[in-house]
């Protein structure tokens, strides 16, 4: 699987795809905790679709980088997104921001 990605210093910004399910968990993961930075933004805003086994990729991975010194963090203006990590309450394990910026500033912090 390959994503699109922005770098901002030491940070990078990965696009979701439209579908986050179980058929590309274990591909996003890998590629989540691949990347050459530890600290990752993940955009869901291009995401129409977010299953379980996508939300539980994120969360692998993000343990993966949180062991690396590293964390995950979330933006997105989709109503429907934020509505889906609100209902699984993965909005307390990972912070969610409203623009990509915001989140980028995060980490600065």
């Amino acid at each position: 699987m390959k994503l699109p990605t922005e770098i901002f210093g030491e940070v990078v910004v990965v696009h979701t795809p439209e579908e986050l399910s179980a058929d590309t968990a274990g591909q996003l993961e890998a590629f989540l905790t691949n990347l050459d930075r530890s600290q990752v933004i993940i955009d869901l805003n291009g995401s129409e679709t977010i299953e379980s086994g996508g939300l539980e990729a994120i969360l692998n991975a993000q343990e993966t980088l949180l062991a690396l010194g590293g964390d995950i963090k979330i933006s997105t203006t989709n109503e429907s997104n934020r509505k889906i990590l609100e209902m699984t309450r993965l909005d307390q394990q990972l912070e969610v921001f409203e623009t990509v910026i915001d989140a980028v500033k995060s980490f600065a912090g």
